[in-house]
């Protein structure tokens, strides 16, 4: 099928994006849509949200699941976002989960969800997996909806490769070069990766990524990643031809039909 015709019958892909606070959530969402601005916001009736009514929602602890994130820059994609469960709030858990099976369950594709972004950030002091986090992978059941783990804020972990490099012998210049890849190396086969793996709803696939506050950051991995999770082919045509930061991933997808 033309990706035209795709996105005139289906319209935008969706994704929810879960994690703790100051993941980098919004930060990843502005880099996928090449922009530095925030999003609109809408209910889920299509309705714009003032922004002042956000603000006053959020300073009393209220939050939307169903409330839909579009960047003018792409709107082909829409968002929607849930704040984690690090409060260990069984509400908010219920609600995620609730949203997670509705939405998989809708008749028309336009409407379902189409991925899913568990975004755990590498910077915190213990780098472990918080109650909420094993909660979700223990007890959310998302069906055909595909869930990525985003280790986001990676380079935290380059000056323990370093260090680890220089330790071993290896030259100073060469140990700087070789850390980001030793880091993800060490990472993967480490045991935090073996515990993920053990849960009964384990991630589909797992990205590191780093330095996603910076200019002309590389997106691809997370683009190239999400595009092999999903196996409905419709929806993997759609996510490739809203996606605008890897015109390569288009062309090969061209190519290879």
């Amino acid at each position: 099928m033309d990706p035209s015709n795709i996105r005139e019958k289906i319209g935008r892909f969706r994704i929810l994006i879960i994690g703790r606070a100051n993941a980098g959530k919004t930060t990843i969402l502005q880099r996928i849509c090449n922009t530095r601005g925030n999003p609109e916001i809408y209910n889920g009736a299509g309705k714009k949200i003032d922004p002042a009514v956000l603000t006053s929602s959020r300073e009393r602890g209220e939050h939307n699941i169903e409330n839909e994130l579009v960047f003018q820059s792409n709107p082909g994609f829409v968002f929607h976002d849930s704040r984690g469960f690090e409060a260990g709030s069984e509400s908010e858990f219920d609600k995620v989960k609730a949203f997670i099976a509705r939405r998989s369950n809708e008749t028309r594709l336009k409407d379902r969800l189409h991925a899913i972004w568990y975004c755990i950030p590498m910077d915190q002091e213990s780098r472990s997996f918080t109650t909420g986090e094993i909660k979700f992978f223990s007890q959310c059941n998302t069906g055909s909806i595909p869930v990525m783990v985003l280790f986001t804020k990676f380079d935290a972990l380059y000056d323990i490769a370093y260090t680890e490099l220089k330790s071993k012998g290896v030259p100073l210049r060469d140990a700087r070069e070789l850390a980001p890849m030793h880091a993800e190396e060490s990472f993967f086969s480490g045991p935090q990766m073996k515990f993920l793996k053990d849960f009964q709803w384990p991630p589909k696939c797992c990205v590191c990524l780093s330095n996603m506050n910076k200019d002309g950051v590389d997106c691809r991995p997370l683009i190239e990643h999400t595009a092999r999770t999903l196996d409905n082919e419709v929806v993997k045509q759609l996510f490739i031809s809203t996606q605008r930061t890897n015109l390569e991933l288009c062309v090969k997808y061209a190519v290879e039909k």
